[in-house]
């Protein structure tokens, strides 16, 4: 066995040890030590959280006094301390309904979304920063002013604009690829802080009569 491969083993082997749904739950731990992103006591989303190994993560460093919320189209086992909605990234109320899930703004926002990979590297990545680009959309519509992300891309010809984009709304922006990743897969993530809200984008829910 390659020593890369043996790595790559190592982390779905501590994943099954220690409880952890998927090996990415290493990817956000490891991120998360790099960067400081999130703390005890914060407003967080996950967008494409099944099987919800980053969900896992949220809920043990947030403690009850956080708020979790989890995005993805398919199903995810309820966790404690997590509201997931199984809705697309590409539904345009879905802003609306996580303002309103939470009552204030996001004080991080996370996206690991990827597309069903077809094998064809063209297509997947221009499918995977369509996904990153609704993404994008929805954080600057519910981050906190000053809040952080974590995107997800494949690389490929459309990443650095997707970096510019991204450029334009943070003021830090950083590239990591954790060490629980797979050396030879394609994916990096952007770790973005001190979010720049340009204009009120969308107004937080009044309480229900």
């Amino acid at each position: 066995m390659r020593f890369s491969d043996a790595k790559r083993d190592q982390y779905r082997i501590l994943a099954r040890e220690n409880g952890y749904r998927s090996r990415s739950a290493y990817k956000l731990i490891q991120l998360n030590l790099k960067y400081k992103l999130f703390r005890k006591g914060d407003v967080v989303v996950d967008i494409g959280c099944s099987p919800g190994g980053w969900l896992q993560v949220l809920s043990e460093q947030l403690g009850s006094t956080g708020k979790i919320m989890g995005v993805d189209l398919h199903s995810t086992e309820s966790l404690k301390n997590v509201i997931v909605l199984q809705r697309s990234v590409e539904d345009t109320s879905l802003a609306g309904d996580l303002l309103e899930a939470t009552n204030q703004y996001y004080d991080v926002f996370l996206s690991d979304l990827s597309p069903r990979v077809s094998g064809i590297w063209d297509y997947d990545h221009v499918r995977q920063i369509s996904l990153s680009l609704n993404a994008l959309q929805l954080a600057l519509k519910i981050l906190r002013s000053g809040g952080s992300a974590i995107f997800k891309v494949f690389e490929g010809e459309m990443a650095n604009e997707f970096k510019e984009k991204i450029s334009d709304n943070f003021a830090n922006i950083m590239i990591s690829k954790p060490k629980a990743s797979r050396q030879k897969s394609s994916e990096f993530y952007i770790v973005c802080k001190n979010y720049i809200r340009q204009e009120i984008m969308h107004s937080l829910p009044g309480p229900r009569i």
